[in-house]
């Protein structure tokens, strides 16, 4: 005889397969399906487990059980990039300020600036935050918090330091305006104008920017879209050029999502440190992994070598809190230094705001949260772009963070695609501002955090229409 959840689970999967629910949509709650079908709580829970276990539902910290993506063919992945193996200054980074501009236009649709839509964010705990920071901290929040910075926020990220395996104390945290100006400290501690440094291939616009303006070189890695930088060709440059620094993003890279294994980072650490050359690491979006397990940090796996670590709250908490921060190592009192002199303090309230949200554990509730949001928007946007893309598309495989790397077939122009989209309202990041050689001509970058709706489908669909070079007058 049929047990009574068992009686509630092939109801539900019945509706299921009639297709009253939809991948993706939120299933009835337990309290409000023990109500209808005139069970217990225990019932349910047990019948919703059982869909679980047999893969076709998920359940959501907090937020309740969904029906599960529907899972789709792997699409084939970009090969290990091939950069010219020379330095070079930067240049063709002015498409970026184009971009940043878009991201703020309502009518744009957001599939370029890796910015979270406010969907993905806690906007409600940070505002309630800051009212609290204003009402209780009267006396400290519009003063001056000068380098390091706040002493709360500097303890909370420690903490969190420690428990991702990199012990560091709080008085070796510089808080900065957002892990931009991070990467600009750590750079200017460890360079000068002309020399060389070492980044991935692709790698982030934004450090691209942060050489370009302090006068350096960059020589472009080969890189693997998974594990990342390509130790064997890093140690082939360092005998070839004179390297002074090496900066890379060893979890979930931007914009190929790429996670490198604990050996490598090690690895990659051991081979730095035998050159006495520095890694500046960013590990922006290391918290946003998809499985339960944060990834290692390299400054942890290799305590003694000279690593400049740089983190923020931008991708997890909210972008315009402009909250980051930076441990320099040996380097400390001379980054303490810099920022003093390039702007005194970043601003109080945000400190207060993020010390308080991590300290009542609003954070760590967000991010159980969010990677689930983030894993599925990933899925979604990728599983979309490989139906309607033409073939020969490939699409990296992201383990974490909310952006994919796209190549397009070879005759496709990324820029004059960016600029055809523009004109139809929708935002995309072209390939060659990943690049100090101006190459990836044929890829771009899509943020999945975006709005996923009717008007966002339709932006997929003219991209599609786009690259395959059709008629687009009446899209």
């Amino acid at each position: 005889m049929e047990t009574l959840y068992q009686q509630v689970a092939d109801e539900l999967k019945a509706g299921i397969e009639r297709g009253v629910y939809q991948p993706g949509d939120k299933l009835p709650g337990v309290r409000t399906l023990s109500k209808q079908r005139n069970v217990s709580i225990a019932t349910v829970i047990t019948a919703y487990r059982h869909l679980e276990d047999a893969g076709l539902i998920e359940a959501r910290n907090r937020s309740g059980y969904y029906l599960r993506e529907k899972s789709q063919p792997l699409a084939p992945e970009p090969l290990t990039s091939r950069p010219p193996n020379k330095p070079v200054p930067v240049n063709g980074q002015a498409l970026v300020l184009n971009m940043g501009k878009a991201s703020h236009d309502p009518s744009v649709i957001q599939l370029g600036a890796a910015v979270p839509d406010a969907s993905f964010l806690p906007v409600r705990a940070i505002e309630r935050a800051i009212t609290q920071a204003a009402r209780f901290h009267r006396d400290n929040v519009a003063a001056y918090e000068f380098p390091p910075g706040l002493p709360a926020l500097r303890r909370q990220i420690a903490r969190r330091m420690v428990e991702a395996g990199c012990p560091v104390h709080p008085d070796e945290i510089v808080i900065t305006n957002g892990c931009q100006e991070a990467l600009s400290l750590a750079l200017r501690a460890v360079t000068k104008p002309g020399d060389v440094v070492a980044v991935e291939s692709p790698t982030f616009y934004g450090l691209l920017q942060v050489i370009d303006n302090l006068g350096l070189k960059a020589l472009e890695i080969p890189t693997h879209p998974r594990t990342g930088i390509s130790l064997e060709a890093l140690e082939l440059a360092l005998e070839q050029w004179p390297i002074k620094a090496c900066a890379v993003t060893p979890n979930f890279s931007n914009p190929l999502g790429s996670c490198m294994p604990d050996d490598h980072k090690a690895r990659l650490v051991e081979l730095l440190a035998s050159h006495n050359i520095p890694l500046v690491e960013d590990d922006v979006y290391g918290d946003l992994g998809f499985s339960t397990g944060r990834p290692s940090i390299c400054k942890g796996l290799s305590p003694t070598g000279d690593v400049l670590y740089c983190g923020s709250f931008s991708k997890t908490l909210a972008p315009g809190l402009r909250i980051g921060w930076i441990a320099p190592g040996r380097h400390q009192q001379q980054v303490e230094y810099m920022k003093y002199v390039l702007n005194l303090a970043t601003p109080t309230m945000p400190q207060l705001a993020v010390a308080s949200l991590l300290e009542g554990g609003q954070y760590e509730r967000h991010l159980r949260k969010v990677k689930n949001d983030y894993a599925l928007a990933v899925s979604r946007m990728s599983g979309t772009v490989m139906a309607l893309f033409p073939e020969g598309t490939r699409i990296t495989r992201p383990e974490g963070g909310f952006v994919i790397w796209v190549e397009l077939p070879k005759d496709v122009n990324s820029l004059e695609l960016a600029q055809q989209a523009m004109a139809r309202g929708i935002s995309i990041a072209p390939g060659p501002i990943f690049s100090a050689n101006r190459k990836y001509q044929n890829f771009v970058r899509l943020s999945c955090a975006c709005r996923w709706d009717e008007t966002a489908m339709k932006a997929l669909s003219t991209l599609a229409v786009l690259v395959t070079r059709k008629d687009v007058n009446s899209i």
